[in-house]
């Protein structure tokens, strides 16, 4: 996964080699990036209560996909990241609750690669 689908580069091409990321003030390549907000979903908890949160990553494990939550309320535990399946279809975006051990432990698996691939990329690009 690069930083685009890391944080939400909006280039327009995916042939854009600008390696954007949301840390960064402009590429200077005309590709658009920086032209974009964080993007923000609301999500319902089972309890009802509504919570904004911030699009961290979309990302594949075992033929499925799963969305990374940033919780933005400030009532959530620090670090808390919520981790759902992830399906987009005509009718829209539908979150799906992860039911099995297995497959969480899995995303949690994957997600914390995405997280430590990306602390490496930032390690590298300020030694630049």
């Amino acid at each position: 996964m690069d930083d685009k689908e890391l944080f939400g580069c909006a280039c327009e091409g995916e042939d854009c080699d600008c390696n954007y990321d949301e840390f960064d003030d402009e590429c200077g390549c005309g590709c658009g990036c920086g032209d974009h907000e964080e993007e923000i979903m609301t999500i319902t908890l089972e309890d009802g209560t509504e919570v904004d949160c911030a699009i961290i990553a979309i990302f594949p494990v075992d033929e499925k996909d799963y969305i990374a939550l940033l919780p933005l309320d400030g009532n959530e535990e620090e670090g808390e990241v919520f981790l759902y399946e992830f399906k987009e279809d005509d009718d829209g975006i539908k979150l799906m609750s992860i039911e099995s051990d297995e497959e969480y432990e899995s995303v949690t698996k994957a997600f914390d690669e995405i997280l430590e691939e990306a602390d490496m990329e930032e390690l590298f690009d300020e030694d630049e």
